[in-house]
């Protein structure tokens, strides 16, 4: 899943909301016990609803199709707080390219998202991670287009005053 641009217009690490990056750090963390098992990592979501988490992988033909499948789960995903889509990717520098494990994620509402990740070396099929996963840089926001559910919680409940008021 090479075939990803994301853009790295900051020379500093934006404040990334914290369950974003707890869920985008969750994601890295099971792509790379996949990989210290010799598995593949097909790429996947993992959505954030309430407590709970929700994972989906992407199976597909080329990066389009993963990334679509990707889109569809999380732009529909009402209730989720927050979301990060990770696959196994590459960074191009002006020196080379690395090899990265990356997580792009987003809240709702967010016009942006970001992205991180964690760049890795493979030497005679023996794979070693970087400890600290790396600012990579802004990534689209699935979640653009959706409300944050307690927000809309809060709407419906003055929505529901405001009638019961005008019935009084």
């Amino acid at each position: 899943m090479a075939d990803r641009v994301i853009e790295n217009s900051e020379e500093e690490v934006p404040e990334i909301p914290e369950t974003l990056e707890r869920v985008m750090i969750f994601a890295l963390e099971e792509a790379k016990e996949k990989m210290l098992q010799e598995a593949e990592v097909v790429p996947f979501t993992v959505l954030v609803v309430k407590e709970n988490l929700f994972i989906e992988t992407h199976p597909g033909d080329s990066t389009e199709e993963s990334y679509a499948g990707a889109i569809r789960t999380v732009e529909g995903a009402r209730g989720a707080s927050a979301y990060a889509f990770c696959y196994d990717g590459y960074l191009e520098t002006d020196e080379e390219a690395l090899d990265a494990l990356i997580a792009e994620g987003g809240i709702p509402g967010e016009d942006k998202g970001f992205a991180i990740g964690f760049l890795y070396k493979t030497k005679n099929e023996e794979v070693t991670f970087e400890d600290d996963p790396v600012y990579i840089g802004e990534a689209p926001n699935f979640m653009a287009d959706l409300k944050d559910l307690e927000y809309e919680d809060e709407e419906e409940t003055e929505d529901e005053n405001l009638q019961e008021d005008s019935l009084k």
